[in-house]
């Protein structure tokens, strides 16, 4: 790359030798490959290169510098994130729950996790009031918690006052309750203790069951578990995507360029994430989306540039002419499609709710990172490589490997797609709605439980749901206001607690209780159902829009909202319902704006937003046939619950409608490139597929892998991401690009690039360069 250099004039732009102008040749066939980019001159036609180019040929001079400079950056952005660490500020819910469970925060009330031990008789064995063996196991266990220093408290059993209530009909199971002690954060720490105690009452005790389960249980069992997955993922994603990509270059070191990318990318984008911690609520599960997001945005805008520097390469250029051809191209893809991922994804801050906030910021901010390092760190070690990226050749993979070569297959298969574009695409479009059909009747909701049913904590919360039916947490009613102790609250507690009754729609006993010295008041309500069902969901309606307004509402100068288990599933479900098609909208309409300033076209963003829309679609109806209808759950290892979680499709789209836009931009960047050398518009259609189909099946191959991983994972809702993602990515990179885009462009021929003179007025600048 040291022909980039200019030593000799230091005044002079380091750029590359002028190119001679091309003879005149024929139309390119899909199988030939066409005249290279002439490489960007010197002086005033330098300076008129695209800004891509032009950044990596700065980035090829001063290659050392930026390499160093890119490690430097990771190293130190690590550095930093451990400095400052990550803060866990706390995440709110949307709507009436969100401000209930803020106010407790400021009053200063935390509920400490509530757990159970089920003592219950073997079959064939009495009850409780004829069983000793279950009374001395109650027993047992009441005195081994008492006896744990700080790590229960308010332990109730049937020895309990009123402790009728904590035995089953029949008397065959009894439950000891008890309420985590210690700090709220350390509750999934502390109750490990518990748990050890019970376990050890069950030795003393094999005549009977006893068994733990509850809310800081099932915590750490779910932390567990989710450790195991990831763990699993990040050392499996790795090997196969390199494993992929030796395929795919058939020499090791430009194996681990794309890995190297992606992989700084990743760290330095969790590193970061530490300091918008500070003020905006980042969750745990932000690093592991920005593992997935970073790993398949960093391999697929490695792959676009190599790719294609490899082919201008094999054709004869110049290693420092094809460097800059592939970054007046790829590059600009890269910063196209870049730009379009974050716009998707920042779609998710729309929606005002507070987990997505954290995976927007943390997927935002590893695209873009990925995107610079493409655009710099990327040139920049392949001038330093030069042609060590072909080293360590792997044998029996042929030369072919290292060369890329546009695709007979594919340019035979679009080829006739442009010769019948009706056919093909109607077919075509006929199969992705009868795919996508199912969605129609997609329903969301959230399991009991999101954890395998093989964990024994889950099977001890199941068989405490049979014996003791209809024990939802209550909903909690969290008054603010002046007088919260005077004989107007009194009162209006007394009414509320006459509407409540063993079969109405609130339940007894509702209980008040004066939190933060005095500022607030706690309204225990029993409900209705069993907490998920649409029995509790009207109860909670009963209580927040007929009951309150007609008690607690009635006090002056007070103010209420309703929080608990139930009312969060319902406000969460409720703000997506009102929040997705904004979010749909508002992103489809800013790419469409992208692409338009982007390809200076009106029917090409519509195109891409329809394609989209129906891949996304054709995604959805297989994630419904097979977690909604419960196809290939003994497959993939679940229990379906009939319903899909309800943040998963709006995850999918926004994810989903980013990444597509990869490989749309880059193939049709290709094909306005052609065009705009003089080849006719559907010869430049076949000849655009045919030499981007290698990477394109490339990336999706890996992504496809990658996102197959987390479907083998434990939790529900990521088996239905890996499955929704993985489906989508191979619908897009087929059914998608080789058939409906080639049948779409077809159809449309020249008016595929029309843009109206109003619109032309309105978008800035007079068109980027095709690429």
């Amino acid at each position: 790359m040291r022909e980039l250099l200019n030593p000799a004039r230091p005044d002079v732009p380091a750029s590359l030798p002028p190119a001679q102008p091309p003879p005149p040749a024929a139309p390119p066939q899909a199988s030939e490959r066409p005249p290279s980019r002439p490489p960007a001159g010197r002086g005033r036609r330098a300076r008129h290169a695209p800004q891509v180019e032009r950044i990596a040929c700065w980035s090829a001079r001063h290659r050392i510098a930026v390499v160093i400079g890119w490690l430097v950056l990771a190293m130190a952005a690590l550095l930093a994130g451990q400095l400052l660490g990550t803060q866990s500020r706390p995440q709110y819910g949307p709507g009436q729950a969100g401000q209930a469970d803020q106010t407790l925060h400021q009053l200063g009330v935390v509920s400490p996790p509530a757990e159970s031990v089920l003592i219950q008789a073997r079959a064939g064995s009495p009850g409780y009031a004829g069983n000793p063996a279950m009374r001395g196991a109650v027993t047992d266990v009441v005195r081994s918690l008492r006896q744990l220093p700080g790590a229960a408290r308010d332990i109730r059993s049937p020895l309990s006052t009123g402790g009728q209530a904590l035995l089953s009909a029949g008397g065959r199971s009894a439950l000891v309750t008890f309420q985590v002690a210690g700090p709220h954060s350390r509750a999934d720490t502390t109750v490990g203790e518990d748990l050890a105690a019970v376990a050890r009452a069950q030795g003393r005790h094999p005549g009977v069951r006893v068994a733990e389960a509850g809310d800081a249980s099932t915590d750490r069992a779910a932390s567990a578990l989710m450790g195991q997955d990831f763990r699993k993922a990040e050392f499996t994603s790795v090997p196969i995507t390199l494993i992929l990509l030796l395929a795919v270059f058939g020499a090791l070191i430009a194996a681990g360029i794309p890995v190297l990318l992606a992989g700084s990318s990743v760290m330095v984008a969790v590193s970061l994430l530490a300091i918008p911690s500070h003020w905006l609520p980042i969750g745990s599960s932000t690093s592991e989306l920005v593992l997935i997001i970073g790993m398949a945005v960093g391999v697929d805008y490695s792959l676009f540039y190599l790719r294609r520097e490899r082919e201008e390469r094999a054709v004869g250029a110049s290693f420092p002419a094809a460097l800059a051809t592939a970054a007046a191209t790829s590059g600009r893809a890269i910063l196209v499609s870049g730009l379009t991922v974050m716009i998707s994804l920042a779609g998710l801050l729309l929606t005002g709710i507070d987990l997505f906030t954290g995976m927007a910021v943390g997927t935002i901010l590893v695209v873009g990172v990925a995107v610079v390092g493409s655009l710099t760190f990327l040139p920049a070690l392949l001038s330093l490589l030069g042609s060590w990226s072909d080293r360590g050749r792997i044998p029996f993979l042929g030369r072919h490997r290292t060369e890329a070569r546009p695709s007979r297959l594919w340019a035979a298969l679009v080829r006739q797609v442009v010769r019948r574009p009706l056919v093909w695409g109607g077919a075509a479009v006929l199969a992705l709605l009868a795919l996508a059909a199912p969605a129609l009747s997609m329903r969301t909701g959230s399991p009991a439980i999101d954890l395998p049913s093989r964990l024994p904590v889950v099977q001890t919360l199941g068989q405490i749901q049979r014996d003791f039916p209809g024990r939802p947490a209550p909903a909690q009613v969290v008054v603010t206001g002046g007088n919260l102790s005077g004989p107007g609250m009194r009162a209006a507690v007394a009414a509320l607690q006459s509407q409540a009754s063993g079969h109405g729609t609130i339940h007894r006993p509702v209980t008040a209780q004066l939190v933060g010295g005095g500022r607030g008041l706690v309204i225990s309500v029993p409900l209705a159902g069993n907490g998920t069902d649409a029995t509790s969901t009207n109860a909670l309606l009963a209580l927040r829009n007929r009951i309150l307004p007609a008690t607690v509402g009635t006090v002056p100068g007070t103010s209420y909202a309703v929080t608990g288990d139930t009312a969060g599933h319902y406000d969460f479900k409720a703000a997506l319902h009102s929040r997705t098609p904004l979010v749909f909208a508002v992103v489809a309409s800013l790419a469409l704006m992208l692409l338009m300033v982007a390809f200076r076209s009106l029917a090409i963003p519509l195109i891409s937003i329809g394609l989209n829309l129906l891949s996304v679609g054709a995604a959805y109806g297989l994630v419904t046939l097979i977690f909604q209808h419960g196809w290939l759950q003994g497959a993939l290892g679940f229990t379906s619950f009939g319903a899909i979680i309800p943040w998963v499709p709006l995850f999918m789209f926004v994810f989903l409608f980013g990444l597509s836009m990869d490989y749309h931009v880059f193939i049709l960047s290709r094909i306005r490139e052609l065009r705009a050398r003089g080849t006719p518009h559907r010869e430049a259609v076949v000849g655009g597929i045919a030499s981007c189909s290698g990477v394109v099946t490339s990336a999706a191959v890996i992504m496809v892998a990658v996102f197959s991983i987390f479907a083998t994972l434990s939790i529900i809702d990521l088996k239905m991401i890996g499955v929704g993602l993985a489906s989508a990515v191979l619908i897009d990179a087929t059914v998608v690009r080789g058939v409906l885009v080639p049948a779409a462009l077809a159809l449309l021929g020249e008016r595929s690039w029309y843009l109206p003179r109003w619109c032309s007025r309105l978008l800035p600048g007079p068109g980027p360069h095709a690429g």
